[in-house]
């Protein structure tokens, strides 16, 4: 009897009623139109079934993500740290700092770098919205010609730590171990696919400095920084040779390209 109820309703009211249905009702409606032989109802069940699926799998991915925050789950405040941007040509380099909640259960965290930028921009504002406190550094380009981007990393992630407002008990790093500070560091190799934290603070740094960069872009147009972020696409390299550095322009980076060796 259900099923003949199914059968008279239009293909495209069960699509809808799949697209509007919160995400832990979707089992019963696979349930309720099973048994519908309809091939355009077989079809919205087959996508549906293969979402659940991915999300089972993207769960499961997250807490593998947790191992190191659950290995040190003793430690209160656990803090995820990721720089951005120690390749490029012009603009800061960034750093973030991060401390989640211990039952943080955001999906999709991943290095930056494995995802898209409006995957990014939503994650940022989520992470931000639910950490339990985040810091920001950032370091200038002059001051990175002064002490080389290696101190100017750490000098970025020592004023992320400095910023936040809970004092971290524990540091998730992205393989480097910081000078300077006193608190426990766990230097981690690839932490930023390893580490939820870690992962964390990469997506909030990127994002903070790409935004920057747009709008760097705004004031000097002709290098393309909202396109390359300052890295060194062809069309930065030859805005370089036509028009020269602008004060935004790591001079040591630059060398080689405005003065090559002949």
């Amino acid at each position: 009897m259900n099923n003949l109820k199914n059968t008279q309703k239009k293909i495209a009211e069960i699509k809808l009623e799949f697209m509007q249905a919160d995400i832990a009702y979707i089992p019963t409606l696979l349930e309720q139109y099973q048994e519908d032989e309809r091939s355009g109802v077989q079809t919205i069940c087959k996508q549906y079934n293969n979402k659940l699926t991915a999300l089972d799998e993207e769960k499961k991915r997250i807490n593998s993500m947790k191992q190191y925050e659950i290995q040190y789950k003793d430690y209160e405040y656990i803090c995820g740290i990721d720089e951005v941007g120690r390749g490029p040509f012009a603009g800061p380099v960034v750093a973030c700092a991060v401390i989640l909640p211990k039952d943080c259960n955001i999906l999709y965290i991943n290095d930056s770098k494995q995802l898209s930028e409006k995957k990014r921009e939503e994650l940022c504002d989520e992470i931000i919205s639910s950490a339990v406190s985040f810091g920001i550094g950032s370091i200038p380009p002059q001051k990175i010609d002064e002490i080389n981007i290696l101190q100017a990393t750490f000098e970025a992630m020592r004023q992320a730590i400095g910023n936040l407002e809970i004092k971290p008990n524990l540091l998730l790093n992205d393989a480097v171990t910081i000078p300077g500070i006193t608190t426990k560091q766990v230097p981690i190799i690839k932490g930023d696919c390893k580490s939820i934290s870690i992962a964390a603070a990469s997506i909030v740094a990127k994002v903070t400095r790409d935004r920057l960069m747009v709008a760097y872009d705004q004031i000097f147009p002709e290098y393309d920084f909202a396109s390359n972020k300052g890295y060194g696409s062809a069309k930065h390299i030859e805005a370089l040779k036509e028009y020269g550095p602008s004060p935004i322009h790591r001079r040591s980076f630059i060398k080689k390209i405005l003065f090559p060796i002949t």
